[in-house]
């Protein structure tokens, strides 16, 4: 009993501690893998999250597949699919379960099927299959179509209605292949190169309608990707939907995302042509309009200038009389004009001509006003100047001095205007009003 009550040598830990320390090593000695398996227990919670587990013949492990990552699969797994994942080993700790995290999913085998596509894809432009100079232009208006599909399939009926619809007078030409299957790529190759070789119409369309990587695998063969490069005609390949990209998408002159989209491109549409050409005839109808209105605005004046010569030579009789009528109202206008101009400067004249007796009193009058107006500047001046001579002799230092009053100055000649400025005996000059006299500092107040 003692033995078993002492305490531990190492730390006891929590359950969770140890699901934490666990899921910890595992994630961090298991990296991101791939699993293939078969689907079971699959259950889609209502959180949008995935959980089934992948089995084989001897094991099993469960999957989570989180909404985030399960929106991105384009198709609907069920039990019993083969499939392959790509995830993280992780361990949920909540249950001490070990699970795989997904990423990805796909069906099982597209991993080879991815791997030769990437092959194919890298030799082929290599060679300069996928170059955008090797490509041909489409025609604008063509003379005659070809399809390159099977009978039985949707696109061809898509195709059609397409036509019907945007180009009902177009001539179709149906080369009919199987696009599924084995052998189907062969079979497509030798039906563009037939096509090719016949030459009855101006570009080629190569479709089928949406499927899974194995439906659309023939038209990643190389064999028809050589077919499409080699063949004389231009052509488009509608293969799939909008997301599918097959080998023969990147040799085609042109790519439509669907088989509707590629007899879209190729056919002019109706309605739009019609359009357009009345938008020209719009256009060029507006100018001619304006040049003819122009052109008959010009008529009517030139007619107008039409005229019997006899009227004209009345309609100038009349014009030159009334130019003499004119010339005569002129001529006497300038006549009175001039006389009045004449008497206006003789008026002028006579009264600028001088008058010696009214300029004598004027003279006599001007000496007056000149003689008084020198004699009151002659008052002011002399006033003026008796002014500044009494305020120069207030100013005057010697008639302060005859008041009683003395300057004294410093040995430096400078006049001393306080007892600060002078030292005891020292020697001053003082100066009266007669005379002057020196004198030495005894004693000073402040």
């Amino acid at each position: 009993m003692e033995r078993e009550t002492q305490p531990p040598s190492s730390p006891v830990l929590t359950v969770s501690a140890l699901n934490s320390l666990a899921r910890s090593a595992i994630e961090n000695a298991l990296p991101l893998i791939w699993v293939g398996g078969e689907i079971s227990n699959l259950t889609r919670a209502t959180s949008g999250h995935w959980y089934f587990s992948l089995k084989d013949e001897r094991a099993q492990v469960r999957c989570a597949m989180f909404r985030g990552r399960n929106q991105f699969v384009d198709w609907q797994p069920a039990n019993g699919d083969q499939v392959e994942v790509r995830a993280v080993p992780t361990l949920y700790e909540a249950r001490g379960e070990f699970q795989l995290q997904v990423e990805l999913m796909r069906r099982a085998g597209l991993g080879a099927l991815f791997e030769a596509f990437e092959k194919l894809k890298q030799k082929l432009s290599a060679e300069g299959l996928f170059d955008a100079a090797r490509k041909k232009a489409l025609p604008v208006f063509p003379k005659q179509l070809g399809i390159v599909t099977s009978p039985e399939a949707a696109a061809l009926r898509d195709v059609l209605t397409t036509l019907r619809r945007r180009a009902p007078w177009l001539p179709v030409v149906l080369y009919p292949t199987p696009v599924q299957g084995k052998g189907a790529g062969s079979k497509i190759a030798e039906t563009i190169h037939n096509a090719g070789e016949r030459a009855e119409c101006d570009v080629l369309i190569v479709c089928r309608g949406g499927g899974s990587i194995e439906d659309l695998w023939a038209f990643n063969e190389e064999a028809v990707a050589r077919a499409i490069a080699d063949c004389p005609l231009p052509v488009i390949c509608g293969v799939g939907h909008e997301t599918d990209f097959t080998i023969a998408d990147f040799v085609a002159d042109l790519r439509a995302p669907t088989p509707t989209a590629a007899a879209e491109q190729v056919s002019p549409s109706r309605d739009q042509w019609m359009q357009r050409l009345t938008t020209v005839q719009h256009r060029l109808a507006r100018p001619l309009h304006r040049l003819l209105a122009a052109r008959a605005q010009q008529v009517d004046m030139a007619a107008r200038r039409l005229t019997h010569p006899a009227q004209r030579l009345q309609s100038q009789h009349e014009s030159l009389a009334q130019l003499a009528r004119r010339f005569g109202l002129a001529h006497a206008q300038t006549l009175s004009r001039s006389r009045w101009q004449f008497d206006a400067l003789a008026h002028r004249i006579a009264a600028a001509r001088p008058h010696p007796s009214s300029q004598q009193a004027e003279l006599g009058q001007l000496q007056q006003n000149l003689g008084r107006a020198f004699k009151r500047q002659l008052e002011n001046r002399r006033a003026m100047v008796e002014k500044m001579a009494s305020h120069l002799e207030h100013l005057n230092p010697e008639a302060v001095l005859a008041r009683g009053y003395s300057m004294v100055k410093n040995a430096q000649g400078k006049v001393i205007k306080s007892s600060a400025q002078i030292k005891l005996e020292e020697t001053v000059e003082i100066r009266f009003h007669q005379g002057g006299a020196q004198a030495k500092v005894t004693k000073k107040e402040n």
